[in-house]
């Protein structure tokens, strides 16, 4: 299983130094996980009690408004994390979906363990810090890009952030993301390759 943890330990490394003693012990507070596409890791109403290390896969993260209108907030891949920030800090039930869409590897950390790591290892308090500031960061640029681009805009500005995502995420979801419709984004796409 020690393979399994070399990703995320150069992640780690990025941010903290660690000790061998201090490398295997936060080794032991994470769980590996296989999960299948297309399997719902929360649903809205549930309490969030994980943060997740995507070893392998990719995930989507969204919310269903009053209508049944889906809108999807995040994309996460491989070296990325997927939580629900508020509902793990909180302890407090979901808005959000957070749902596989390719067969996943992850190592998850819950509450009670993060609390351990905290309190064994408090350099971890400053890498969970700047993912906090990483995840408001981007959030603040969606809410930015949704109210002061076009769709066009918008579309040209995901493809040019994340090449690697287009390729395994559904059209649909790509349209959800934007907030257009699967119609509107084909005709979005069709015009910037008649641009080119």
């Amino acid at each position: 299983m020690e393979h399994s943890f070399n990703a995320i330990d150069q992640f780690v490394s990025r941010y903290i130094a660690l000790t061998p003693e201090e490398t295997a012990l936060y080794h032991t507070l994470f769980t590996f996980k296989t999960v299948k596409k297309k399997q719902f890791l929360l649903r809205e109403g549930e309490i969030c009690d994980f943060e997740a290390y995507i070893l392998k896969g990719c995930i989507r993260v969204y919310y269903v408004d009053k209508e049944g209108k889906e809108t999807v907030l995040l994309f996460a891949v491989e070296d990325w994390w997927v939580s629900d920030i508020s509902s793990f800090m909180d302890r407090k039930p979901s808005n959000l979906y957070i749902e596989t869409i390719e067969d996943c590897e992850l190592l998850v950390i819950d509450f009670i363990s993060k609390g351990i790591l905290f309190e064994s290892i408090p350099k971890f308090e400053k890498l969970f810090r700047i993912l906090v500031q990483r995840n408001l960061g981007v959030l603040q640029q969606r809410f930015y890009a949704s109210v002061s681009q076009t769709a066009e805009e918008r579309y040209i500005h995901f493809v040019e952030k994340y090449p690697h995502i287009l390729q395994r995420i559904p059209q649909h979801q790509v349209a959800r993301y934007l907030g257009v419709s699967p119609e509107f984004l084909s005709k979005v796409r069709k015009g910037l390759s008649q641009k080119r």
